[in-house]
């Protein structure tokens, strides 16, 4: 089993900071894509940040230059620092990793999600 822990969600006003991490554990073997989504009530969940094995991120064109995505490969973990929040930053976020498990398969994984509720 794989599993992906979140903390670090909560209330803040507009124009401060938040920082989000996600823990990989379980059954693996390696992790190629992490990443964060997120989800407003109503909404589909869309793409934040990713962030390769190697380091190459990605992210929705809404958070540029706000949010910064990074990784530990020895820890098996993902941040994501929040700056500048927005209302419309309002949402649960969720993390993700695609995984190669020691059996060798390929699964990709989410946790339970954090909420991040900015006030203006």
């Amino acid at each position: 089993q794989v599993q992906l822990v979140e903390s670090g969600g909560g209330l803040v006003q507009a124009g401060e900071s938040l920082r989000l991490s996600c823990a990989a554990s379980g059954s693996i073997l390696g992790i190629s894509v992490m990443g964060w989504y997120r989800q407003a009530p109503g909404n589909q969940r869309d793409l934040v940040a990713t962030v390769s094995r190697g380091g190459h991120t990605n992210y929705a064109d809404s958070v540029k230059g706000r949010f910064t995505i990074s990784r530990d490969n020895a820890k098996k973990t993902v941040s994501l620092q929040m700056n500048s929040l927005k209302p419309e930053d309002t949402a649960v976020y969720y993390c993700n990793a695609d995984v190669t498990r020691f059996d060798g398969r390929l699964n990709t994984y989410w946790g339970q999600g954090t909420q991040v509720t900015v006030s203006s």
